[in-house]
């Protein structure tokens, strides 16, 4: 046990390896898995009745109802469930929820221009590629593209045709180019409004970082998002967007609809031990606070961009009551940066081995909870959140008292 805990502390057990190892095996499965599920459906709908790239369902449904000129629909659940069933020939498949705000029809109009499979295809190769180029800039590292390949969050949002890809490229390609482009840095957060969840945080830590050009660009940015929207498809789209979010808001989010164990917050946690929805509220406000005031302190301090960066990904995780497993793609931006920054100033106790849990959480969060209603992807979460503000506040202490550089682990 004493050899357990040492190996844990000191992070040695992870060796480059053993890394490229579980990574090519982990990836080698997930190829296969992918393949034999594809090869037992029938057409595009699995053995479980569900489309192939689930989700993306309702990408694709209602990227046609706009080139119908009735995108309005995709917001009435009867009427979006009945367009995604005209996708698959009127066969009975799943509803599969728009929750998305207007200019996301941009996309959705794009992959529908083509055959939902070469519309799928095209969307999580392009998605993938665009995810892979973000991490790999961070980290710019031989090994780098492998290991965020084999991420499991890969795998989870790649089934799902889920956009955890497109979300974790613009939000690492925002912070890679925050100090060398800002107003580049700007765009790409204002695209990320396509998710507003996670953008709670961004504009505090803009703003305690006096990030004003890059605060500035993205604000211009979501106006002109919105502005195009408005003419072309008029002012009753986003009245249809606003109805919609109550459904979204009890159904989905309040009453688990989506699942206890697919959610990843706090909020869905409590909600699942029992907890009510007033007090669940209350819960995730109160983390949200401490989110807010951690990384006003952490971004308006002298620390470490990389531990800046790595704050703001994973607290923006936790900072919304709407978060799902394939979104952890976001993660990987957070490991990427937290492992530049260990792999330049060396790694303190415990670092490696709770990067490593950070990677292969995504693998086991959403079947733990289902079993136990243990929220292992939350608690995973909010350990690396804390670690990434004591490694801040360490070296920060240690810089003060002049104190000698400690060596890579």
């Amino acid at each position: 046990m004493t050899n357990i805990r040492q190996g844990l502390r000191s992070g040695e057990w992870l060796t480059a390896a053993r890394m490229r190892g579980y990574s090519l095996i982990l990836l080698s499965l997930s190829v296969l898995v992918f393949a034999g599920w594809i090869a037992v459906s029938d057409g595009l709908i699995d053995r479980n009745g569900q489309p192939i790239g689930t989700d993306f369902s309702n990408v694709y449904a209602a990227g046609t109802l706009t080139s119908q000129g009735r995108s309005a629909e995709a917001y009435v659940p009867p009427l979006q469930h009945a367009a995604e069933k005209a996708v698959f020939d009127g066969r009975e498949v799943p509803f599969f929820g728009w929750h998305y705000p207007p200019f996301f029809f941009a996309i959705a109009v794009l992959v529908a221009a083509v055959p939902y499979a070469w519309g799928l295809a095209i969307w999580l190769i392009a998605s993938f590629a665009a995810y892979l180029a973000a991490i790999r800039a961070i980290l710019p590292r031989p090994e780098t593209l492998l290991v965020a390949a084999a991420f499991p969050a890969v795998y989870v949002n790649a089934g799902h045709g889920q956009n955890g890809f497109l979300t974790a490229a613009l939000l690492g390609g925002a912070l890679h180019w925050l100090d060398r482009r800002p107003a580049l840095a700007g765009v790409l957060i204002g695209l990320l409004a396509y998710k507003p969840q996670f953008g709670v945080l961004i504009p505090i830590a803009l703003v305690a970082g006096g990030r004003w050009r890059t605060a500035g660009t993205a604000a211009v940015t979501v106006a002109a998002l919105v502005s195009v929207s408005l003419l072309t498809l008029g002012g009753g789209i986003w009245h249809a967007f606003t109805d919609s979010m109550n459904f979204t808001q009890t159904v989905v989010l309040e009453q688990g609809g989506t699942g206890w164990q697919k959610i990843q917050s706090i909020f869905s946690a409590v909600r699942a031990w029992g907890v009510g929805v007033p007090v669940s509220y209350t819960i995730q406000a109160a983390l949200l606070a401490s989110l807010a005031a951690s990384l006003a302190w952490l971004w308006h301090s002298d620390a470490a961009f990389e531990l800046k960066a790595a704050a703001l990904a994973t607290g923006s995780l936790l900072a919304t009551p709407y978060v799902l497993d394939y979104d952890l793609v976001v993660l990987a931006v957070a490991i990427a940066f937290f492992a530049r920054y260990g792999l330049k100033q060396g790694f303190r106790d415990f670092e490696i081995s709770l990067l490593a849990a950070a990677w292969i959480v995504p693998l086991l969060s959403r079947s733990i909870a289902g079993i136990t209603t243990i929220p292992l992807g939350l608690i995973v979460m909010l350990a690396f959140y804390a670690l990434v503000l004591r490694r801040a506040a360490l070296d920060r202490a240690q810089v003060a008292v002049g104190a000698p550089g400690i060596a890579q682990a």
